[in-house]
């Protein structure tokens, strides 16, 4: 039976693998096509949607979310192998790939679906993400005080379909933008050559 059951698998051509041992985690870091390159490039990352969460409004589009009555955040959620890929490693990527001390947005999106924040969806991230926090703090790499929050997850609502892989899909509309916005420069000013005490 057993040998059955693995021909079929092979023949209809459907993996042995399984994604059973995956977990989840919600960032908000500013425009949410920003958020998800640098994530996929993590080895362990299996998927990356850009969404919105922390609001009250049930399947928000973007256009309301945009025009921040919502409450919602823009959001990344990231799927990865915890094998692969620490929380912690997530982490790391998700500070150096945001302003923190940015209290109005992120770069030059404003309002507060652009706020950056950690959405934890269990105790360890959550203590994984105030720590990262007060590392951070501590460390005084910072001029200014931090102001990105880490915030209690609520239902993540997928974005719309054009909105996801933006940066693959619309490649030069995706670089004109982010240049325009200056966020790889500032990121640049912020985190070069900088150690994270995490």
């Amino acid at each position: 039976m057993i040998k059955k059951i693995i021909f079929l698998v092979l023949l209809t051509g459907v993996p042995l693998t399984t994604y059973a041992d995956t977990e989840k985690a919600l960032f908000a870091g500013g425009c949410f096509w920003c958020m998800e390159p640098p994530f996929d490039k993590l080895e362990g990352v299996i998927s990356t949607i850009s969404g919105y969460t922390g609001g009250k409004t049930e399947n928000p589009t973007y256009e309301e979310v945009t025009r921040g009555k919502t409450g919602h955040f823009e959001v990344v959620e990231v799927t990865y192998d915890p094998k692969k890929v620490s929380y912690e490693a997530l982490l790391k990527t998700f500070w150096t790939n945001i302003d923190p001390e940015n209290g109005k947005g992120q770069f030059c999106d404003r309002g507060s679906q652009y706020l950056s924040a950690i959405f934890p969806l269990n105790d360890e991230q959550r203590t994984a993400a105030r720590n990262s926090k007060s590392a951070l703090i501590d460390s005084n790499l910072l001029n200014n005080p931090i102001a990105t929050r880490i915030l209690p997850a609520s239902k993540f609502y997928p974005a719309e379909e054009y909105h996801q892989d933006y940066y693959l899909k619309n490649p030069a509309r995706y670089r004109y933008y982010r240049n325009g916005c200056g966020r790889d420069t500032r990121l640049k000013r912020l985190w070069n050559n900088v150690d994270l005490p995490f």
